[in-house]
């Protein structure tokens, strides 16, 4: 048994650094404001011009150090309107990034104090930061193994993949596209079939990559797609082979694994209307499985990146200090 430390030191971010960085919830605003306006400095909507904003004493707001001018470091993001305080809000990101196998909303519940619908509700905000749109592959790479995972109930005496029919309707698939010793891409889809098994590769996997599936017939177009050049694999499951060589694709189903056994574990049941985003938070930390207890700064720059692509909020009513 290895009881030394694991993570490397740089890699390292324990709960004891957290709270020194993060005591109060106007460090936490704080680091939301360096990280959205480096500094304080920012165009002032009044003055037209780059200003430097100081904080302005109870209240989320800083002013413009010229005319007065408020700005809100919290306008965009998920904390926006949130009774909640921020420091509850990062525990439960730090959580959530310093966890393996996922966190539940009870388990926050009975640490904050805060109630259940408080603590669900962040955690679904929060996922929200951790959906990604990436793409996967290319040319000289390991390739990417592509499979797909049914959610939900169980097939009554008997085990595998479900059947057409009424029963069939109960599971929810997901498909899935990882590159070996790369990123994960997973999503909830309505049907498997070679149209829908061909768009999800075009849309998430780069030309000229080399793709390894099991023999499922539905991926017989994926050699077929226009102008994209993919060399096509498989591996034939039904024969009970499961590596040849190169081929295989034990990466994403040692991904499945840790989905199944993270919702049956902890969350329990999951239904599939929110599976999508559990499906997003197990992926973004297993892109970023080599970054140790860091994911939580990864999910906190979340917080300034997608507040930045929206369209920027009508300017305040103009106040003088």
């Amino acid at each position: 048994m290895n009881r030394r430390q694991t993570i490397p030191k740089e890699l390292r971010y324990t709960f004891q650094q957290f709270d020194q960085d993060f005591p109060t919830d106007d460090a936490c605003l704080e680091q939301i404001k360096e990280q959205r306006f480096p500094q304080g400095i920012t165009d002032c909507v009044k003055c037209l011009k780059s200003r430097k904003h100081y904080r302005v004493r109870g209240r989320t707001a800083y002013a413009c150090e010229t005319c007065g001018n408020h700005i809100y470091p919290l306008a965009g993001t998920i904390f926006e309107k949130s009774s909640t305080p921020l420091r509850i809000w990062f525990h439960a990101m730090y959580l959530m990034g310093s966890t393996r196998c996922g966190i539940s909303a009870k388990q926050i519940q009975r640490e904050t104090g805060v109630t259940y619908k408080t603590a669900w509700r962040m955690f679904r905000q929060i996922r929200k930061l951790m959906a990604e749109e990436i793409q996967l592959g290319g040319a000289g790479g390991s390739g990417v193994e592509m499979d797909e995972m049914y959610h939900g109930g169980r097939r009554k005496n008997e085990s595998g993949r479900m059947l057409r029919g009424d029963s069939f309707q109960t599971k929810t698939m997901v498909h899935g596209i990882v590159e070996r010793k790369g990123r994960i891409v997973a999503r909830v889809g309505n049907e498997f079939t070679m149209l829908s098994a061909g768009m999800l590769v075009r849309q998430y996997v780069l030309p000229e990559t080399t793709v390894f599936t099991d023999e499922a017939a539905q991926y017989t177009a994926i050699p077929q797609l226009k102008g994209m050049d993919y060399q096509h694999k498989r591996i034939n499951h039904s024969q009970e082979v499961y590596v040849a060589g190169d081929v295989h694709t034990n990466t994403i189903e040692g991904f499945w694994s840790l989905v199944k056994r993270g919702i049956g574990g902890v969350y329990h049941s999951v239904s599939a209307k929110y599976l999508q985003s559990y499906l997003d938070e197990y992926s973004f930390r297993y892109n970023r499985r080599d970054s140790g207890n860091l994911v939580f700064s990864s999910i906190l720059a979340r917080v300034s990146e997608m507040a930045s692509r929206k369209p920027a909020p009508e300017a305040p009513k103009t106040e003088v200090l």
